[in-house]
């Protein structure tokens, strides 16, 4: 008569089968879906700008590669003003941008002044700016008796 057998193989194929089998589906390996941003190296959502130009009715289609693009443009138009308004704030001694250095940004740099001249910044102010006939004559006297009767 024989010992009994050992039934380590069926539950080790069993084990190994369970390793082996992803979750979703039948043996296909699950991926991470990658957005479509992160495939382009962009930082802006090129779905959502998708799907605003959809909504826009600009065309009855839109390309693949038109919203990249444009989310490509609108990052690098972001990331402009934002360094130039940042160099601002360290110019003002300001750990923060605050609108008056988006200003101060903006309408000093000839670019993008010409690009937003139709903009106005909410609490942004002026460029300081005084009009040469305004400022006093170099070889002017006092106040006092500049005018005489």
């Amino acid at each position: 008569h024989r010992p009994p057998r050992k039934r380590t193989t069926r539950t080790n194929s069993l084990e190994q089968m369970a390793k082996t089998v992803t979750p979703g589906g039948r043996g296909g390996s699950k991926k991470k879906s990658t957005s479509r941003s992160a495939k382009a190296g962009l930082q802006f959502p090129v779905g959502r700008v998708h799907r605003h130009l959809k909504a826009g009715r600009y065309s009855q289609r839109i390309g693949a590669g038109a919203p990249v693009y444009m989310a490509a443009v609108l990052e690098y138009l972001a990331a402009e003003v934002l360094e130039l308004a940042g160099n601002a704030a360290r110019d003002n001694k300001k750990s923060r941008i605050i609108p008056r250095h988006v200003t101060l940004a903006v309408r000093n740099d000839e670019e993008l002044n010409k690009l937003l001249s139709g903009v106005t910044v909410a609490q942004g102010g002026v460029l300081p700016n005084i009009h040469s006939v305004l400022l006093p004559k170099k070889g002017a006297k006092k106040a006092g008796s500049s005018q005489e009767f």
